[in-house]
């Protein structure tokens, strides 16, 4: 059987030496929760088999099982080649663990997360036996009733219904090993600057450099020409530096990043001590500013429509993993075709290879968490955390340019009048900037705003003449109640974001086997464009909206208001919808 997966799942920081685990591990149930006390963390035999990276939920993981079991174990027995061992240290990397993972590696802890969508990893070096064999047990315990857990579209129900799908448990995203040296780089931050031709970058070594004669070597490339070069001493675990990019003979305002033109540059970090190279990553970045000037959604300093669509990233067969890394390229190739030049990554914190695929391709992606459906304070500790992770991990990726940590009130129900969550979403708000601020944060996408930099609206409103009269003007526009609710919370009044509605449409269209439903019917191809005028054409001929976000992409399970079927067949030319979204200029 062909490797799952196999591509490297980290391609914003890419090491050469590396093993794929995915593929067959052991596998069980731990309905009784008795896997710990028995002892089935030390290396016992488990009955299953399962293929990572694929949750036991679908039907690519070979099992295919969609009851609760809210406990799972995995083993798998690596022998770590000896060029690996050699004076180096090995890391085993997890993509994603839904929900809570502890990992044992020969019997011992190696690691522990809570996060089901955010990755982790751990030096089991010392951990290895003398022959350099590692078994790896790992014990994920999921919460599918629990509602206050960060799931984004997972249901808690046995059954996919309205707009919930099925779960996710376990394993969803590449495992992975890789040799490294003991002073190794960890971790690199880049922020370009358009305005002065720089690339911001900090850069984090671990395994204690200083005074031992640690050189960073930084090497800029564009289309294999050098546009930047030098060497510093590291004397810290963190060292920040500018790099002017020295291509301006060149106009290399023709470089920036965009959807049109999706240049990157590509980067190699190179780490040498006492004149010997000991660790090499590669990676790339991209020269683009999004900002918001005088009101107007700016891309690399000029008014920029966005043109979205609404991806959930589920699918048919992988529920939250793509079958292939070719799948994810195709949904942004399909994403691009029907003249979209953005999407909005619903309620899931995306594969990294779709974010490549965006960077590599050209398509804005607006990064969203996978949100609770009820407010405590365990949801906030979790919340924050898991966000936290997810905007580090993302964050070098030229394609997102905003955030969203909540998305229609989710997590906190009552925000209109409950001053709690008020301050959870505004805390959420600060955090993200705090983390990040060369993005758009946007607090609680859709309506219920404590402060956003973009005012988003959730509109399911079908009639043309309807649409027309609400966008007319902004004050009718923030005045809106789609869906019965307020675009602010009374006390965080409109302060002049630019608008985006940034959901709408969903109207249904069956074109494959699939029973399902939408906000909308069309009967057939001419009466499914019609509506999509009717629904579309309104915010392309406002002067105050600035984006919108058509819900959605594919079919999903049991909604079928998508452009494509689940299977991503398109269910009228892609040419006829990107004729219209062409007109919004």
């Amino acid at each position: 059987m062909s490797l799952p997966r196999p591509e490297y799942p980290r391609p914003q920081f890419v090491r050469n030496e590396w093993i794929n685990l995915n593929g067959e591990w052991e596998f069980e149930f731990d309905d009784a929760r008795t896997g710990e006390r028995e002892g089935w963390h030390r290396g016992a035999p488990l009955s299953r088999r399962i293929t990572v990276p694929f949750c036991p939920q679908s039907k690519l993981s070979g099992i295919g099982e969609t009851g609760f079991h809210d406990v799972v174990w995995y083993r798998k027995q690596v022998d770590i080649p000896a060029e690996f061992r050699q004076d180096k240290r090995v890391l085993l990397h997890f993509g994603a663990v839904d929900y809570d993972a502890t990992v044992w590696v020969n019997g011992t802890q190696a690691a522990r997360h809570s996060g089901g969508h955010t990755p982790f990893s751990a030096d089991i070096t010392p951990l290895l036996d003398e022959h350099g064999r590692a078994d790896i047990v790992v014990k994920a315990v999921d919460y599918h009733k629990d509602m206050t857990l960060p799931r984004g579209k997972q249901y808690w129900k046995e059954h996919s219904a309205s707009i919930f799908y099925t779960r996710t448990t376990g394993i969803w995203q590449t495992v992975w090993l890789e040799a490294v040296p003991d002073i190794h780089l960890s971790h690199v931050k880049m922020t370009p600057d358009i305005d002065t031709n720089e690339i911001g970058i900090r850069v984090f070594v671990a395994g204690e450099p200083a005074g031992r004669d640690v050189l960073l070597h930084t090497l800029v490339t564009y289309q294999g020409e050098t546009v930047a070069e030098e060497t510093r001493r590291i004397e810290h675990e963190e060292t920040r530096f500018r790099i002017g990019l020295h291509d301006y003979n060149d106009h290399s305002e023709g470089r920036w990043w965009s959807p049109g033109r999706p240049n990157l540059y590509d980067v190699r970090f190179t780490l040498l001590q006492a004149g010997t190279e000991t660790d090499r990553v590669e990676s790339y970045f991209g020269m683009r500013k999004i900002s918001i000037e005088d009101g107007r959604i700016c891309l690399n300093n000029r008014p920029y429509p966005l043109k979205m669509v609404l991806d959930q990233g589920y699918f048919p067969d992988g529920v939250l993993t793509a079958p292939t890394d070719d799948a994810l390229r195709q949904d942004v190739e399909l994403t691009k075709a029907m003249g979209f030049n953005g999407a909005r990554k619903h309620q899931k914190i995306e594969d990294p290879r779709y974010l490549y695929w965006a960077d590599r391709l050209g398509l804005l992606v607006w990064g969203e968490m996978a949100n609770a459906c009820a407010y405590s304070e365990q949801y906030v500790r979790r919340m924050t955390s898991e966000w936290q992770e997810a905007v580090e991990r993302d964050y070098n990726h030229p394609s997102i340019v905003a955030w969203v940590p909540i998305n229609e009130s989710w997590g906190v129900p009552n925000i209109l009048v409950d001053e709690f969550q008020q301050q959870h979403a505004l805390a959420m708000y600060h955090l993200t900037r705090s983390l990040d601020g060369t993005r758009p944060v946007i607090s609680n996408d859709g309506w219920e705003h404590v402060k956003s930099d973009i005012c988003t609206i959730h509109d399911y409103e079908s009639r043309r003449e309807v649409l027309a009269e609400r966008y007319a003007s902004v004050e009718s526009a923030v005045g809106s109640r789609p869906a019965r609710r307020w675009i602010h919370v009374p006390g965080f009044p409109y302060e002049g974001a630019p608008i985006v509605v940034s959901e709408y449409g969903g109207i249904s269209f069956k074109k494959s086997d699939w029973e399902g439903w939408g906000y909308s019917a069309a009967t057939n191809e001419e009466d499914f464009l019609e509506r999509y005028r009717a629904v579309t054409e309104p915010l392309i001929d406002s002067p105050h909206v600035q984006g919108f976000c058509y819900t959605q992409l594919t079919d999903v399970e049991q909604e079928i208001n998508g452009l494509l079927t689940y299977d991503r067949k398109p269910k009228v030319p892609l040419e006829q919808i990107k004729e219209i979204n062409d007109t919004f200029k």
